[in-house]
Order: structure tokens, then C-alpha cells, then sequence
């Protein structure tokens, strides 16, 4: 690193695997993006998450059916 600076709002939303062309608003202020990225769950793992438990109920479901 060449430069010792906190991380932008976009660097932020990236390492919490928000799409790049995810769009907080143009209203939104700077400590109110911060806080939405901080207590956000990753949309990825969200998703990773997501899909576990559907196929955890789509086994139960379909348990000893072929």
C-alpha cells in the first residue's frame, strides 16, 4: 500500500461482495452507507447460505423418493 486511508464506501460494498453496480443513492450520506454495508450480511453468502437450505428441504422433501 502506498497510501495509509480508510477504505472508500465502494471499496467497502466490494470486500462485502455487493455487486459493483449496486447503487446506495445519491441522498445517502457517507456514515448511512458505512453503517448498510457494516450490518449487511454478504449478499454471497447470503446466497450460499440460501441455496444450503434449499437443498437441505428439497432432500428432506424428497427422502427415499427417486
Amino acid at each position: 500500500p502506498e497510501q495509509d486511508r480508510a477504505i472508500s464506501i465502494r471499496e467497502g460494498a466490494l470486500l462485502q461482495t455487493f455487486p459493483a453496480s449496486y447503487d446506495f443513492g445519491k441522498e445517502i450520506r457517507t456514515v448511512e452507507a458505512s453503517r448498510h454495508i457494516g450490518n449487511a450480511v454478504p449478499p454471497q453468502l447470503g446466497l450460499v447460505i440460501g441455496k444450503t437450505i434449499v437443498e437441505h428441504i428439497d432432500c428432506r422433501t424428497h427422502k427415499g423418493k427417486p
